[in-house]
């Protein structure tokens, strides 16, 4: 083997354990089921007195480093798997780095611009969509569905990643749906589909419709 060869598997190697390392953990400003979790674990035990909002805020990240301190954790104030498991807490969202990943990239090709709360709708509708009989039970396989996402030819789902979707991705992984369990969403502007304009609506947020 040589010297080329070794630099290369080793770059590949390191480049593969960071991918792995990716998760989306609760920490300051996340929102959700898992946060709201976090809360009631740490109030159970005395280091949360604020209310169970599922909102991971100041009060929340005080409580965090107090626990991972008396804990012997890292005291970071993120609450990844260590502290999940020491809390009683289990990760819900089953999903991988990759997975986390794929979503980010599918919210900054469909949503770029929009407004936070759009952002997470968007990922939210990949995520209903999962859980929904009507569409594959993948993040990969909703997202690579044959004339789902028009972002995937005409190149924008290629496109660098903007920071607030990775955000809105995790956010989204952990329960957050301001879609209100929406499966389709359009730009009323832009769409041209008959049916898609026929489908019962649920919300509207910044430039798209989401709906049933």
């Amino acid at each position: 083997m040589n010297k080329f060869l070794k630099i290369l598997i080793i770059a590949l190697t390191v480049s593969c354990l960071l991918c792995m390392s990716v998760a989306a953990l609760s920490r300051m400003g996340s929102v959700g089921n898992e946060v709201t979790s976090i809360q009631n674990a740490l109030k159970s035990r005395g280091y949360y007195t604020g209310a169970v909002d599922g909102i991971f805020g100041s009060k929340t990240l005080a409580a965090v480093k107090n626990f991972q301190k008396a804990q012997g954790l890292t005291v970071d104030g993120i609450a990844g798997p260590q502290t999940l498991k020491a809390l009683g807490v289990s990760s819900g969202s089953g999903y991988s780095s990759n997975d986390y990943n794929l979503l980010a990239r599918i919210i900054s090709a469909e949503s770029r611009g929009e407004p936070y709360l759009g952002q997470v709708a968007v990922g939210a509708v990949i995520l209903n969509r999962v859980e929904h009989p009507s569409f594959p039970d993948t993040i990969s396989g909703v997202i690579y569905q044959n004339g789902a996402f028009s972002c995937l030819n005409d190149g924008q789902f290629y496109q660098p990643v903007s920071s607030s979707a990775y955000t809105a991705a995790r956010d989204a992984l952990n329960g957050l749906d301001p879609s209100g369990g929406a499966i389709y969403y359009y730009n009323p502007k832009t769409a041209t589909s008959r049916w898609i304009r026929s489908r019962p609506v649920i919300t509207t947020i910044g430039n798209h419709v989401f709906c049933k």
